[in-house]
């Protein structure tokens, strides 16, 4: 789900809550190797880049009262496209350009993926 659904706090405190979740795991990935722990930072940044741009365009997005619920879901549309392009384009620099580790790489962002889903959930309570 968007972090643009809940308000602009509690986005924020997701998006800093995954933040931190990838740095830490690219932490522990570098005390096996470096290129662990780089392949780590850029398997969470895929998935986490994605969301804090869709959260900062959400931001700016505005809408006539008439046309707001075309408009929004047209954007909300649009904004989806765009992370899932954003995301395969960095994992495309990272797999190809970069040659990072795919285990690494994997498990940042899936823990990424998995703090979006879970978080909200025990922030509502």
């Amino acid at each position: 789900m968007s972090v643009s659904l809940y308000s602009g706090r509690i986005a924020l405190k997701l998006l800093l809550l995954q933040l931190m979740t990838f740095v830490i795991l690219s932490v522990a990935f570098c005390t096996r190797s470096i290129e662990s722990g780089a392949s780590a930072f850029a398997g969470g940044l895929a998935c986490w880049l994605p969301n804090a741009i869709f959260m900062l365009l959400t931001r700016f997005q505005k809408a006539k009262e008439e046309d707001v619920p075309v408009r929004i879901a047209w954007f909300f549309a649009i904004g989806e496209v765009a992370k899932v392009v954003i995301t395969i384009a960095v994992l495309i620099v990272a797999l190809g350009v970069f040659k990072a580790a795919f285990a690494p790489l994997g498990v940042a962002y899936l823990a990424v993926l998995i703090v979006q889903i879970i978080a909200p959930a025990v922030m509502n309570g």
